[in-house]
């Protein structure tokens, strides 16, 4: 396969498998986001509304996981060159990790605008970018729209070092250990284990950068990682710290499924495409 190609495969099938999880499963996030709310569970909505935010997740979701993952399958195919093995748990991590830092341009102001109406924080039925016009009017670009950048990345560093590496050596080994063929949907059972082990190891990470980016404080208290762990566990001990633990393991257990599965199922679909009209002796450019 082209480069090209390549890119537009990783591209289209990164944003249909990001935009389908988003809303297939968003009731469980918004949950997750207000069990880990710092004013409580009921007091930012409890169960009702719980698509609040749905359309700030909806319009990033498909970029954010096109982005991720053209930078994720470009970075492994070079390392792996430079390598010579493309199976290499340390290829996986970094390719994930360096996709992670590109694909948080676009994630973190989507989740600060969606965090944001999901605890009710926001009134009305303001726009993501009225939300995030007002957060940088009164905070400023970086505190405004990249506030939580560093959390962000620092939660999905580990998450990405857990999970790729898994998601990979399942899928390497798993038509051996089950006799089976690889399929989409072995990919989706591949990605639920791997993504489900990772969300729950990340747990305290997730609740630190929830807490960030819904504060919409100027100065004050610091809002570091670490001090904010600290301060949760001197309160609320580790059931504090690991607060919204199961909607987040169901979520991003199921959210793997339907990812991995659709990612693979999609970029099946445009390679099938592309190799029928090769051998009819058409061509397609992308």
């Amino acid at each position: 396969m082209s480069g090209e190609n390549h890119y537009f495969r990783s591209l289209v099938s990164g944003g249909v498998a990001g935009l389908v999880v988003d809303i297939v499963l968003f009731p469980i996030d918004t949950v997750k986001t207000r069990l880990q709310s710092e004013a409580g569970f009921f007091k930012s909505g409890g169960f009702r509304g719980v698509y609040k935010g749905l359309a700030p997740a909806a319009a990033g979701s498909a970029p954010t996981a096109a982005l991720f993952f053209c930078t994720y399958e470009s970075c492994k195919s070079y390392l792996s060159t430079v390598s010579g093995n493309k199976n290499l748990p340390v290829v996986h991590m970094v390719s994930a990790s360096i996709a992670e830092v590109v694909a948080c341009l676009i994630r973190v102001p989507v989740e600060i605008a969606k965090q944001r109406r999901q605890a009710l924080i926001v009134t009305g039925n303001q726009s993501a970018f009225k939300i995030l016009y007002n957060a940088v009017k009164t905070e400023g670009i970086r505190k405004g729209m990249y506030r939580g950048f560093g959390s962000t990345i620092m939660r999905e560093i580990p998450f990405s070092f857990i999970q790729f590496p898994l998601w990979e050596y399942f899928k390497l080994n798993w038509s051996e250990v089950t006799g089976t063929p690889l399929t989409p949907v072995s990919v989706a059972l591949c990605g639920a284990v791997a993504g489900g082990i990772s969300a729950g190891i990340t747990t305290p990470l997730d609740v630190a950068k929830t807490r960030i980016m819904l504060s919409q404080q100027v100065g004050g208290r610091r809002m570091g990682v670490f001090n904010i762990l600290s301060n949760i566990y001197r309160e609320k001990g580790i059931q504090g710290i690991f607060a919204g633990f199961t909607p987040r393991v169901l979520w991003i257990t199921l959210g793997g499924a339907i990812f991995f599965g659709f990612y693979d199922l999609t970029s099946r679909i445009i390679d099938s495409s592309r190799h029928e009209n090769s051998v009819d002796g058409g061509s397609i450019s992308f």
